[in-house]
């Protein structure tokens, strides 16, 4: 299949927008509405609030690239970040942003854009850009994306990267009777195509029907190379054995031969 950077872009927004209620009506979703009403509530787990701590959030200026519903941003605006802005295509699950902040009176800006096309007038204006669990995948341009991520920092300003390990492509764990079979090559070149709601949550309401959505794989040779070109010097690098991504990929954590889940990238700008 051949798809450029403009049409995956298009297509993977309205993707997004038509799943948006889905995850609106889930127990998860109601639990952060409750979370945020809490003062100093957090969704991040230990290994993500070390790292920020250990970057020295608490008064710094933080970005987050395809940010979602905004319940991570929240959560480092709760770590004591002084200004938080969140950036994502999905104008419906921004409403949920919005309405999560609204719940625990937080104050974060939540913009409505294309990662690719952020305005100029952000360049320079954050100490932390932060990127996690999945966004790489939704990049046709890697490259192009990691060199705006840069262009958000300021001189000596911090990329943080929490991902999902690109060798989780390899695995379909919905797949029968072995979900633990090697079914796609880490070299996958094409995407992946499917259709309907873009679901990682066990409660929400499945359909076979729906928009089509692109997955693009990238190996971390491409993350790093993308890094490097874009004007980063790689501080810290560890993988981890557990699950950030959707809950069927549960299945894969605590197994005799374990598979690296995750993983955690400091890169630091000149």
């Amino acid at each position: 299949m051949t798809i450029d950077r403009t049409g995956a872009v298009a297509a993977n927004r309205i993707a997004w927008n038509e799943s948006a209620p889905h995850h609106r009506k889930t127990q998860s979703y109601a639990d952060l509405l409750a979370g945020f009403r809490t003062p100093g509530y957090s969704c991040l787990d230990a290994l993500l609030t070390d790292r920020l701590r250990a970057l020295g959030v608490q008064g710094r200026s933080v970005a987050q690239l395809c940010c979602n519903n905004g319940r991570e941003l929240l959560s480092v605006r709760n770590l004591g970040a002084e200004r938080c802005v969140g950036f994502d295509q999905s104008d419906a699950f921004l409403a949920q942003a919005r309405e999560l902040a609204a719940s625990g009176a937080l104050d974060c800006r939540f913009v409505e854009t294309d990662v690719y096309a952020i305005p100029d007038a952000y360049d320079g204006q954050f100490d932390i850009v932060l990127i996690t669990i999945g966004v790489f995948g939704w990049m046709p341009d890697l490259p192009a994306f990691m060199d705006r991520a840069t262009r958000l920092l300021r001189p000596g300003g911090a990329l943080l990267v929490y991902e999902q390990h690109p060798v989780m492509n390899m695995f379909d764990p919905w797949a029968e009777p072995d979900p633990t079979r090697l079914r796609e090559s880490y070299f996958r070149a094409e995407p992946f195509e499917e259709h309907g709601p873009i679901l990682y949550e066990d409660d929400a309401q499945l359909s076979d029907e729906g928009p089509v959505n692109y997955w693009f794989v990238h190996t971390l040779a491409d993350v790093m190379t993308a890094c490097l070109r874009a004007g980063l010097t790689i501080e810290a690098f560890s993988e981890h054995p557990h699950n950030i991504s959707s809950e069927a990929y549960e299945i894969y954590n605590d197994q005799p031969a374990q598979a690296p889940q995750s993983y955690l990238l400091t890169a630091r700008k000149a």
